[in-house]
């Protein structure tokens, strides 16, 4: 397939576009920073410049695209929740589906599908029980965020492109996102459960995150909302516990929720609170996980 990818310059990009070259597919990028970008990326991918919001000389490869993977948007944990911040988190998503949307709208030959990213913040923090697709949006700012990402990407649908909304949750994977910020105060032996510690905890290893993008682009039964997370649901304390585990390093130092809200603000809401994601759709539509446990993609990423 011909493939258009946003936001796919980091960190999880670095493996999903290696992944989509080894199936064969001709990928081209959509970036920011495309003079950067192509020094660190495949010299077999396309890199195209956009900005993410307007319509541009980009959207030329939108008419003979196959499919769209859209992962555009401004970093959730890069900055403090700000009234200007949270505005940006907002707009960055929005605007570049509004914009993925239209040029497929022009488009005289529409790509297949769209695979939009979300998150799993669409539920909010939710105590007990299994939150699977069916499960109601929640009340918070993440909340807002992932359904008007939403809401932008479910206007594709008028012209007849499938389309696969993945929630996903904390990707775990080396060099970069949430596991990676983690591993210092392990390592200096001050690591410790957040908060409580018995909030949930959901996780996917980023092969798995791959794996189930690579099985949506293939799998024409694949549509609608998708948990992206691995059955194996874990608390925060067992997480903490179990990452203690892999390092040799103990897990006795529990960060008060108090010093996070002082810390990072609204932020906070993201450790302190959190979900039993359940991969339902995924399993129903017979995508196996490579990763279901905890403790071995654990070992995998550091160890490997």
């Amino acid at each position: 397939m011909k493939v258009v990818v946003t936001g796919g310059s980091g960190f999880i990009g670095s493996t999903l576009i290696p992944m989509l070259i080894v199936e064969g597919h001709e990928v081209v990028l959509l970036t920011r920073s495309p003079d950067s970008v192509r020094s660190r990326v495949d010299q077999r991918v396309k890199v195209e410049e956009w900005d993410g919001k307007t319509h541009g000389a980009w959207s030329s490869h939108i008419e003979s695209a196959d499919a769209v993977l859209n992962f555009a948007g401004e970093s959730i944990a890069g900055k403090r929740w700000t009234l200007a911040q949270k505005q940006r988190i907002i707009d960055s998503r929005v605007d570049a589906t509004n914009a993925i949307v239209t040029a497929i709208g022009r488009a005289s030959k529409k790509p297949a599908v769209l695979i939009n990213a979300s998150a799993v913040g669409f539920y909010g923090p939710v105590e007990s029980g299994d939150v699977t697709e069916e499960y109601q949006r929640g009340n918070t700012f993440l909340s807002e965020t992932t359904d008007r990402w939403e809401q932008s990407a479910r206007a594709v649908q008028q012209y007849g492109v499938r389309l696969v909304l993945l929630r996903i949750s904390v990707v775990l994977g080396e060099g970069g996102g949430a596991l990676e910020k983690m591993l210092l105060p392990f390592r200096l032996f001050v690591g410790g459960p957040i908060g409580s510690g018995r909030q949930w905890f959901p996780w996917v290893h980023v092969d798995d995150l791959v794996g189930a993008v690579l099985f949506a682009l293939s799998n024409k039964d694949v549509s609608g909302s998708v948990n992206v997370a691995a059955p194996q649901a874990s608390t925060m304390k067992e997480f903490c516990t179990a990452l203690g585990k892999t390092l040799h390093r103990p897990s006795w130092a529990p960060v008060p929720g108090f010093v996070l809200n002082i810390a990072l603000g609204e932020m906070s809401e993201m450790l302190l609170t959190g979900q039993r994601v359940v991969p339902r759709a995924l399993e129903r539509f017979g995508y196996k996980f490579k990763f279901p446990q905890l403790a071995p993609a654990l070992a995998d990423i550091l160890h490997s």
